[in-house]
């Protein structure tokens, strides 16, 4: 669906009203008929070619993404500053004149609403100046979280390794804490399973889930890529209120550390290990209430089901990934998940449609991805990848031809 989710059949007749023109008008300046016109309008006739778009949009004389509903207000390509913030990480000096704790939390608070809103233009030139302020900070929390937004950012934007060691900053940060070094590790399977580190990424999250859900094996009792066994399953989870653990904050920590390891077991060919994982965080999202995700995790139920999907997706099996796809993507938790969150997943979803050959199906996906979070298509190298892919097609589907334009990629 387009930004403001008006069909374009409604844009055409709108446009073509602005600019004083009868339906057969139109239809005769486009070479076309008056009944091809009013079905366009109507919407029971498919606008899905992009030159068709083009020609429309031509002779009404307004740009073609102005029919296609989409904002040009996000430019494409991977955001200038990515050397900044390389040069922040490369700062060990402290600030004469330490920030204020409470001024710098809200500064997280607002880079981290950035990013979850997929501003990462923005965020790319608020993060060298927030890791300057919070090495001089007197919180662990906020450190740890400006090296966690540091390193998510810069893994969308296809730097991976260098986001590994904002995470590795970020777990050095948490020094002692159980907790703070659980969400620094979140960081860190994210980094390395963008970096393909997958057997790396299911050590780090099992063991940091196992100092925070304490019934969970850790990675040195079992083989890190074999299978989990009964008792990942069968182990309750101490949902103790004041023990470690048990606090709603933790619970959603622990969860998200679980789906992680669910997906890195299943880049790691280890199916059954990735189910038991996924129903071990469905557990635990079960029994979550009343947390404000403070911790920026997104976990829930609906994570669940997302990484379900994402899961049968990486270990490659499409079919399985698309069913689940079409069902979570109606509900309306889904529609109630960070712009980032659902960009990203649409984005994963599109390559599993491309896996099984599905290029409209891919397609929409991108477009959705790129209605709901223009710069995690258009900011994103991984991106360009897919969409050169299935611009291959003669001919493209029309969003996608409309991407590759915007991204710069020709045929």
């Amino acid at each position: 669906m387009t930004s403001d989710d008006v069909p374009i059949g409604r844009r055409v007749a709108r446009w073509r009203v602005r600019r004083s023109m009868t339906q057969q008008m139109l239809a005769d300046r486009l070479r076309r008929s008056k009944s091809w016109v009013d079905k366009i309008e109507r919407g029971a006739r498919t606008l899905d070619r992009y030159s068709v778009i083009q020609e429309l949009a031509h002779v009404l004389r307004v740009d073609p993404e102005v029919l296609l509903g989409q904002p040009r207000s996000t430019p494409a390509g991977t955001p200038d500053g990515v050397d900044d913030i390389r040069a922040a990480l490369a700062r060990y000096d402290i600030p004469e004149a330490p920030p204020q704790t409470d001024e710098l939390r809200r500064q997280v608070g607002h880079a981290w609403l950035t990013y979850q809103h997929a501003h990462y233009g923005q965020l790319v030139r608020v993060v060298p100046g927030l890791l300057d302020a919070a090495r001089g900070a007197r919180s662990a929390e906020v450190l740890v979280q400006a090296y966690r937004i540091t390193s998510s950012l810069l893994v969308k934007l296809g730097e991976a390794d260098l986001g590994w060691l904002a995470a590795d900053r970020a777990m050095a940060a948490a020094g002692d804490d159980p907790f703070l070094a659980a969400t620094a590790a979140i960081s860190v399977a994210q980094a390395l399973r963008a970096s393909n580190r997958d057997r790396l990424a299911l050590a780090a999250t099992l063991s940091a889930a196992n100092r925070i859900l304490p019934s969970l094996p850790g990675p040195g009792d079992q083989e890190m890529c074999g299978t989990v066994g009964d008792q990942i399953a069968r182990k309750p989870l101490d949902h103790g209120g004041e023990g470690r653990g048990g606090s709603a904050g933790e619970r959603a920590v622990g969860g998200t550390l679980l789906l992680q390891a669910a997906l890195a077991a299943a880049g790691c060919g280890d199916a059954l290990r990735a189910h038991e994982l996924t129903d071990r965080a469905a557990g635990v999202a079960s029994n979550l209430r009343g947390y404000d995700d403070t911790h920026r995790t997104s976990f829930g139920p609906i994570a669940v089901d997302l990484a379900r999907v994402l899961s049968a997706a990486q270990r490659g099996d499409s079919d399985e990934a698309l069913q689940r796809h079409v069902t979570v993507v109606r509900r309306e938790a889904f529609r109630r998940l960070p712009a980032e969150y659902r960009g990203a997943y649409l984005v994963d979803v599109a390559r599993a449609y491309l896996q099984v050959g599905d290029l409209r199906g891919a397609s929409r996906a991108l477009v959705d991805a790129d209605s709901v979070a223009p710069a995690e298509v258009r900011c994103r190298p991984l991106v360009r990848t897919v969409i050169a892919e299935i611009a291959r097609a003669n001919p493209a589907p029309a969003g996608v031809a409309r991407l590759a334009t915007l991204v710069g990629l020709t045929r």
